[in-house]
């Protein structure tokens, strides 16, 4: 049964107010009864495909969507583009039975700042949530090795340039193998050794603190990198920062 739902807080903070969004009935409502069961989650509204996931968002102003992907009239990824293009205050989290590149990375670019699978129990579901909810990632552990393995792994190699010769390292998108030192010329978008340093780290899960302690530096220093990195990549938050520094190739594992 898709459209508003009424929900109760039970932990006597605040309250997350959530739309889900499956197309499969049984699915959905099954979520719908799991989130309903956990403190300080409130769903408030559950949509049978995109199109309506949209619509619950701008009649309801959720702060999370649990979205899936493969959906009919507007899938996930499109439906995630829409709601973060329109309703900055919404963020998504992807629950979906794919973790494969095809369906992770458009999701992460589409500005989806959470990637569970659907073996995901309550607990994960629940921290995921409020992880989004506080400015940080919530990614499956399986998510999270998915996109280090992406990372570590090798990269393209450098493409011919207009005479025959190797492309210059300089050339726009070009960023190095993962894993060798990154060199200014290297790195695209204007990005500092530095911001590319914090960027990998984002990539490999740290948090801002741990980011301050391996790079002996202050937490405030690296709230600086990271919103310098930012407006210089145009990424909106985390979850993007990860799939731009795979596109990228930027990496500290060797």
């Amino acid at each position: 049964m898709a459209g508003a739902v009424a929900g109760a807080d039970v932990s006597g903070g605040p309250t997350t107010r959530v739309v889900v969004a499956d197309d499969q009935t049984v699915v959905r409502e099954g979520i719908v009864m799991l989130l309903g069961l956990l403190p300080g989650i409130e769903v408030v509204g559950a949509a049978s495909d995109g199109e309506e996931a949209v619509r619950l968002v701008a009649e309801l102003a959720p702060d999370v969507v649990l979205m899936d992907l493969r959906m009919p009239r507007c899938d996930g990824v499109e439906a995630t583009r829409r709601i973060r293009a329109d309703h900055a205050g919404t963020e998504v989290v992807v629950l979906t039975t794919y973790a494969d590149d095809e369906s992770l990375f458009p999701a992460l670019q589409a500005g989806a700042r959470g990637y569970l699978t659907k073996d995901a129990g309550a607990e994960e579901i629940a921290r995921a949530v409020a992880d989004v909810r506080s400015g940080a990632a919530g990614l499956s552990p399986q998510v999270q090795r998915r996109l280090l393995e992406r990372l570590s792994g090798p990269a393209p190699a450098a493409q011919p340039g207009p005479a025959g010769t190797p492309g210059s390292a300089g050339s726009a998108g070009s960023a190095g193998s993962p894993g060798s030192p990154v060199r200014p010329a290297e790195l695209p978008d204007g990005l500092t050794v530095r911001e590319a340093e914090v960027l990998a780290l984002i990539a490999e899960g740290l948090s801002n603190a741990e980011i301050a302690e391996a790079l002996f530096v202050s937490p405030s220093t690296v709230k600086t990198h990271i919103n310098n990195l930012f407006a210089k990549t145009a990424v909106r938050d985390r979850a993007q920062a990860v799939a731009y520094a795979f596109r990228q190739g930027i990496s500290r594992r060797s």
